[in-house]
């Protein structure tokens, strides 16, 4: 059985200004990171086997903070997990979220995102690196901090969901969820 903790990187200037932010490596700003420790406080006594992270700063930021808290657990320093960067909203990326051609592209679950990604190549990327994970840390406890689409997307892969819970779901900056998979 593995214990799986998910969690969102905090808040970044984007997230605050709510444009579509996907592969531009933008930092956590003074919130993200006060989210961030205390995610760290509320996780301190957690002992996590393995921290993966997404390569982009937001998420490596929180997951330092996450670890930094952990004094005395024997929790590892982060990993990077090139699976767990954001999803290419391509030519959307830096939009408004409520823009009409944001709104357009989001709505069409099969297609890439023009000179980007489709959720069909995140679930390719995501669903396997998940059984990995279960094949080779069984027994132990995983910290994975990621994005929000990459949230909605391993989610998905333990929960079902409907159109318009997929397209509706969020995790709020520096959440965490557990899963179990036996």
């Amino acid at each position: 059985m593995l214990k799986l903790y998910l969690v969102r990187h905090g808040e970044t200037l984007w997230n605050q200004e709510n444009r579509v932010l996907g592969r531009t490596d933008i930092p956590l700003n003074e919130r993200g990171i006060a989210q961030a420790q205390a995610l760290g406080t509320k996780l301190a006594d957690v002992h996590f086997d393995h921290v993966y992270c997404s390569p982009l700063s937001r998420a490596k930021e929180t997951a330092a903070q996450i670890v930094a808290a952990q004094k005395g657990t024997g929790t590892p320093a982060p990993v990077e997990a090139a699976e767990l960067i954001e999803m290419n909203f391509g030519i959307c990326e830096g939009l408004l979220r409520d823009s009409e051609a944001y709104r357009v592209e989001k709505h069409r679950y099969f297609a890439r995102y023009p000179e980007g990604e489709s959720f069909l190549d995140i679930a390719a990327r995501i669903y396997p690196y998940l059984e990995k994970l279960r094949r080779e840390h069984d027994g132990e406890t995983i910290l994975l901090v990621t994005h929000n689409g990459i949230c909605r997307m391993i989610t998905s892969y333990f929960q079902p969901m409907s159109n318009e819970g997929f397209e509706t779901f969020t995790q709020g900056n520096a959440e965490e969820q557990i899963f179990i998979m036996p």
